[in-house]
């Protein structure tokens, strides 16, 4: 099981920068339905890289789905030799993603942004349309369910503030 609070808490308090986007997103705008990981986009400075691997290091990051044994280090070169990363961890699954599609990477995406409060604490999260819009650009029959959850809640929305 995925410890979100305290994956979200380490990721703060080493004082990585990042948007919370996926499912825990959609939770936070609203949405009932359940998730098993916890997807975040990454600033990919060098520095915010080094933070990251320092944060998950002690909690064994491994690619999830990979068979046990694969020649994998967790490290700030892996890292910068990659873009997405679906890991498993001893705190429970994250997805690391360097850029979305239909959103792009963090410097894209920050402008979409809200802080929001969740697990008593404030977090950054893709805005709810942003969220719509890059779940609707990946295409998954899951996220296309999402999507129009996820509408309704914007639609609702809307009409509580007009």
């Amino acid at each position: 099981m995925t410890e979100f609070g305290e994956i979200l808490r380490r990721l703060v308090g080493g004082g990585v920068e990042f948007i919370i986007v996926g499912g825990v997103a959609a939770i936070a705008h609203g949405s009932a339905r359940a998730t098993q990981d916890i997807d975040i986009v990454y600033q990919r400075t060098p520095e915010n890289i080094s933070r990251l691997v320092a944060v998950l290091a002690p909690w064994s990051p491994y690619p999830r789905g990979a068979p046990p044994g694969l020649p994998f280090r967790w490290d700030e070169r892996t890292m910068r030799n990659g873009l997405n990363f679906t890991l498993s961890c001893a705190l429970g699954a994250v997805d690391l993603l360097g850029e979305i599609t239909g959103g792009g990477d963090y410097a894209q995406l920050v402008d979409h942004s809200i802080s929001m409060e969740i697990f008593g604490s404030r977090y950054r999260f893709l805005d709810l349309e942003k969220l719509i819009a890059v779940k609707r650009a990946a295409g998954r029959p899951k996220d296309f369910e999402s999507v129009a959850e996820l509408e309704a809640i914007l639609e609702e929305k809307r009409n509580r503030s007009s």
